[in-house]
């Protein structure tokens, strides 16, 4: 019994002992880590303070730095201000003295004018008398000629104006004969190389075609069975086929000369061939139809290359190359132009000009007719300016095209060129034809025209109508008027008158004096 008390006791003791101890080494556990606080405090306070005392004095860096960057801006902008300044001063100063000088101007120019107006005033006071003068003299003139000033001055003026009119006729005349002393002789020399330096043959216009057949049989086969072959035929071509009682011969007729000739070769084609039948037609005239296009091209090519004229677009070298198939008055077309073009470019060789473009205005001044071959409306100056244009022409070109009828004024001196060429080449003899009663009219009219001035006594049209010669009477025209009636009468001809080349026009004057001696 006391021995179990002793030992619980003991053991009682033995805790409270434990819990003592482990309480005293809890306090000095954490009185140490106090301590480390503490320090830690301490040490933070430090740093704090010396992060103050840095952040202090790099704001009190900064401040000054700003403090004096500020003060430099301040200085250079009053520098400015003081430029600025100094600037207005000056322009103040010499506005200052511009305005004195102008209101000295100003005070000058009052006196002038002052003094003009007293002047005139006194000018017209002195004319005013003058005038008084005047009108006392005319009516003392009038008194002693019996004659109106009206009635004086219009005698006067028609002797004045006659004989300003003999004398300005005569000085027109010695002038022309002067220019013409130097200008005809090198415009003829120019011309006459160019012709020689070309030649083309003749040519005749046709609307027709006619293709030979090896009997009257092949007529039948041509027509086939009610009439099948021929419409198809027709139709592909567009052409007609006029089969009439003419042996061994069948007629191709269009306006179209492109297709004429494709109706043309593939008719021939057939024939040879014998195969006459719907699907063959349409096949052969197709063939034949590329072969065209393609003999176009190939003849737009030549033009091109023998003329030299460098890159040209393929649309217009498609068109020259239709111009092979189109007539005008029987010439055809794609030789007209070249051979416009090569007198062109002769010319233009002679004048200094520039070969090339002379050649290509020459070339291209008749294109339009290949766009009439194709029924586009509108004349063929017209059509052709557009499409060239359209295509990149330059503007000498384009208006050489336009002005070589004369629809515009030509603007350059290859233009005229293009003109003279076209000319040369429509009127040289055998070179365009036209009907006999175009003809007769054409000189009746020209000998029309002459006879109805005053004094012309006969007018008689020469050389196919390339030259009028008008007689007039002696009694009543006097050689300062010939020259007069010639240039009326040419002025009227160019005006009324549609007519290839040129017309020379001669007025003869003849006195004959007669005596018989006994």
């Amino acid at each position: 019994m006391n021995t179990f008390i002793v030992v619980s006791l003991s053991g009682i003791a033995g805790i409270v002992v434990g819990v003592l101890i482990m309480y005293g080494y809890s306090r000095a556990g954490l009185n140490k880590n106090q301590q480390k606080a503490e320090q830690i405090l301490k040490e933070a306070e430090i740093e704090a303070d010396a992060k103050i005392k840095q952040a202090v004095l790099d704001g009190k860096t900064q401040a000054h730095e700003l403090r004096v960057e500020a003060e430099k801006e301040i200085k250079e902008r009053k520098q400015e201000s003081m430029q600025y300044e100094n600037k207005l001063l000056r322009r103040e100063d010499n506005l200052n003295f511009r305005d004195e000088a102008l209101s000295q101007k100003e005070r000058q120019v009052s006196d002038k004018l002052q003094k003009v107006t007293d002047k005139l005033s006194f000018l017209d006071e002195k004319e005013k008398k003058l005038q008084e003068q005047i009108d006392q003299q005319i009516v003392v003139l009038e008194g002693v000629a019996k004659m109106s000033s009206q009635d004086a001055q219009k005698e006067l003026f028609a002797k004045v104006e006659k004989k300003m009119e003999h004398e300005t006729v005569a000085y027109i005349k010695d002038k022309e004969e002067e220019a013409k002393a130097t200008a005809t002789e090198k415009a003829q020399n120019i011309i006459a190389l160019a012709i020689e330096r070309m030649a083309q043959q003749e040519t005749q216009e046709r609307t027709v075609s006619v293709v030979a057949i090896p009997g009257e049989e092949m007529k039948g086969r041509i027509i086939g069975r009610e009439g099948r072959n021929i419409r198809c035929f027709e139709q592909a071509t567009g052409v007609e086929l006029n089969i009439d009682d003419t042996p061994d011969l069948i007629t191709i007729t269009c306006f179209n000369p492109i297709r004429r000739e494709v109706a043309r070769l593939a008719l021939e084609h057939l024939i040879r061939d014998g195969r006459i039948q719907p699907g063959r037609i349409e096949e052969v005239v197709k063939k034949y139809q590329t072969e065209i296009d393609q003999e176009i091209m190939k003849a737009g090519e030549e033009a091109v290359f023998k003329l030299g004229i460098g890159r040209i677009d393929r649309e217009i070298i498609r068109l020259i190359g239709t111009l092979k198939y189109r007539y005008s008055y029987g010439q055809n077309a794609l030789q007209h132009s070249m051979e416009v073009a090569y007198l062109a470019g002769a010319m233009a060789v002679e004048l200094g000009l520039n070969q090339q473009i002379a050649k290509r205005a020459g070339l291209l001044h008749d294109i339009g007719k290949a766009l009439n071959i194709e029924q586009q409306e509108g004349s063929h100056v017209e059509l052709g300016y557009k499409f060239c244009k359209k295509h990149g022409e330059k503007d000498i070109v384009l208006n050489a095209i336009q002005s070589h009828h004369y629809d515009v004024e030509p603007k350059y001196l290859t233009s005229h060129l293009v003109i003279a060429a076209d000319t040369i080449s429509a009127a040289r003899p055998g070179a365009r034809k036209e009907s006999a009663q175009a003809y007769i009219n054409r000189l009746e009219n020209l000998e029309k025209i002459a006879t109805s001035f005053e004094g012309v006594s006969q007018a008689y049209a020469i050389q196919a109508g390339r030259e009028i010669r008008i007689l007039v009477n002696p009694e009543r025209v006097d050689d300062v008027t010939c020259v007069k009636i010639a240039r009326e009468i040419r002025e009227k001809i160019e005006s009324e008158l549609t007519y290839p080349g040129q017309i020379k026009v001669n007025v003869i004057r003849e006195v004959r004096a007669q005596e018989l001696a006994k």
